[in-house]
């Protein structure tokens, strides 16, 4: 697939000023300001940031009604009861929602929609079951803005309900006593793209600054605060970054035995941003996906190792089933996209698929062929599907649009879930790629953004280890690419069975490795003294105690 490959602008007398000012390399200056991010106060709290960082949390809507509700329902030891999601996001806000509440004296239980039985969000069923239980107020995590219906049914049963949600809001709002979302149109709150962890813990700081509590109170909760944000793949910028930066560092020393268990388990030995999107959120994910929701949520309560290792194994192997499932759905779906027709959208549906499992598909979909994907799980008379877009197109804007044909939805521009009837499915593919023509996808190319176009005599092992101030990296703040022209190919092999590709590369009497990540392909494409130009990450290699810089490879093209 052709890729666009672009320039940020830059004005290199503010790369010189910042690079002197912060004392860092001219290449890590120059990436913040392709970040934007040239303000002295912005520049320092994206590389210090401190507790003192975080926003007001009492801007954010509702959270007045909402800590003045729950401090009394602690005074008076109500029956209360925390809803949340099943992924990460929704089990990391219901950890550290409970663990702080029953720390102030309220004991609180919680309660998890079956993924594959109930699917996201509140429903009614549950509800009742609740109200019989006798509980007395619901807080959702990670859910709840638009369960009006729900709401009201919860009311009228006599249950009061507080909803923090990050999800993006409807018209109207469910009539619950507050509904915390900083992505209400009334909202003051700074920053609108938390997790709904990153909520939760706003409403936990928010509660210490009323009770007049220390404020390790809420901050030691920040490893499990940082596993849910960046699992969610909110953006990690302004105040998603603090929370990262911060809980990245408890997470290293973390006191929760389930998470010290689960890291031990993923093998990984660095503890980054990308040891918790590859090595601990697929685990978490894979139980509610696969229908075992409550099992992550007892490998972070439990403070007994022997439980917390039972856990983990059985965790391993909910993801090994899970990615073998994902597998299969994969291969049928890519058999199905053949009587597609080389349409503007991917709309696939099989009464064979997991529902818990058709997102992760659907996501590579959507990487593999550029275009906005949704699968469906057919069950009976009813469909159940996950979507994934591409940049450029609105995902919920267009399944609202298509809302005549579906019977619920939610999530936001890049992911989506829907539930409709069997018979409207045809109907939703024509409605909702005639919205897909409107926006032209045909045109849209994935762009590739360089930061900078690099000499390899200006590389050192101290400048690559440098660009970790930039971390951590994922949505919002990507690595930093870097632009490498006319570099003659000095070695080129395939490996893995023809799937990787290996290179060195040579500019004068300098060399240096680079890999291809499925890119075997380009083996046979290019030969020994190719020259090429070539676009990549940054890193350094360690094998046997030896360090070298390496490029991971993410385009390559012949120098002209």
């Amino acid at each position: 697939m052709n890729k666009k490959w672009e320039f940020y602008t830059v004005d290199e007398k503010q790369v010189k000023v910042i690079a002197e000012k912060f004392h860092i390399p001219d290449l890590i200056a120059q990436v913040l300001v392709d970040r934007n991010i040239t303000d002295e106060r912005e520049i320092q709290t994206y590389l210090t940031p401190t507790r003192d960082d975080f926003h007001d949390p009492f801007l954010m809507p509702d959270m007045a009604i909402a800590v003045k509700e729950i401090i009394t329902a602690i005074n008076e030891k109500q029956k209360v009861i925390i809803y949340g999601d099943y992924d990460v996001d929704g089990i990391t806000s219901i950890t550290v929602l409970k663990k702080f509440l029953e720390e102030r004296g309220l004991l609180v239980d919680e309660y998890i929609p079956n993924r594959l039985d109930e699917g996201y969000g509140l429903n009614k069923n549950a509800i009742n079951e609740i109200a019989k239980q006798g509980y007395q107020l619901i807080i959702t995590v990670d859910c709840g803005i638009s369960g009006l219906e729900e709401v009201e049914f919860a009311k009228e049963l006599g249950i009061k309900m507080i909803i923090t949600d990050h999800h993006e809001t409807l018209d109207k709002l469910p009539n619950a006593l507050a509904v915390v979302n900083a992505k209400r149109k009334d909202s003051k709150y700074p920053f609108n793209m938390l997790a709904g962890v990153g909520v939760v813990f706003k409403l936990i700081q928010a509660i210490s600054i009323h009770l007049n509590l220390e404020a390790k109170e809420y901050l030691k909760f920040l490893d499990i605060v940082c596993i849910g944000t960046i699992s969610d793949i909110v953006p990690l910028i302004n105040e998603n970054r603090v929370i990262a930066k911060l809980g990245l560092k408890l997470v290293e020393k973390t006191k929760n035995i389930g998470l010290k268990t689960l890291i031990k388990s993923s093998g990984y030995k660095k503890i980054d941003s990308n040891m918790i999107s590859f090595g601990i959120a697929p685990r978490i994910n894979a139980c509610g996906r696969m229908g075992y929701e409550q099992e992550a949520l007892k490998l972070f309560l439990t403070d007994n190792i022997t439980t917390a290792i039972k856990i983990t194994e059985r965790l391993n192997k909910y993801n090994q089933i899970r990615q073998e499932t994902e597998k299969r759905i994969y291969i049928e779906a890519s058999k199905l996209m053949e009587k597609e027709n080389n349409q503007n959208s991917i709309i696939l549906a099989s009464e064979n698929w997991h529902h818990g499992v058709i997102g992760i598909v659907a996501s590579k979909l959507t990487d593999m062929y550029f275009k906005p994907t949704v699968l469906l799980c057919i069950d009976k008379d009813e469909a159940k599907g996950s979507g994934r877009s591409i940049p450029g197109f609105d995902l919920h804007e267009a399944v609202c649009k298509s809302s005549e044909y579906l019977e619920k939805y939610g999530g936001h521009g890049m992911a989506i879930g829907v539930t409709l009837k069997k018979n409207n499915i045809e109907n939703f593919k024509k409605k909702f790629r005639k919205i897909a023509d409107e926006y032209h996808i045909e045109n849209i190319v994935p762009v590739i953004y360089i930061d900078k176009q690099v000499e390899l005599n200006e590389l050192s092992i101290d400048v690559v280890r440098q660009i970790k101030l930039l971390e951590p990296f994922g949505e919002g703040n990507k690595m930093p690419i870097f632009l490498f022209k006319n570099l003659k190919i000095d070695s080129i092999r395939a490996l893995s069975e023809g799937k990787h590709l290996k290179l060195t590369l040579k500019e004068g009497n300098q060399l240096i490795n680079a890999i291809g990540f499925n890119m075997g392909t380009l083996a046979d494409e290019y030969r020994l003294d190719d020259k090429i130009d070539v676009v990549g990450y940054l890193e350094i290699n360690e094998f046997s105690g030896n360090c070298q810089i390496q490029i991971n490879l993410k385009d390559v093209r012949k120098s002209y």
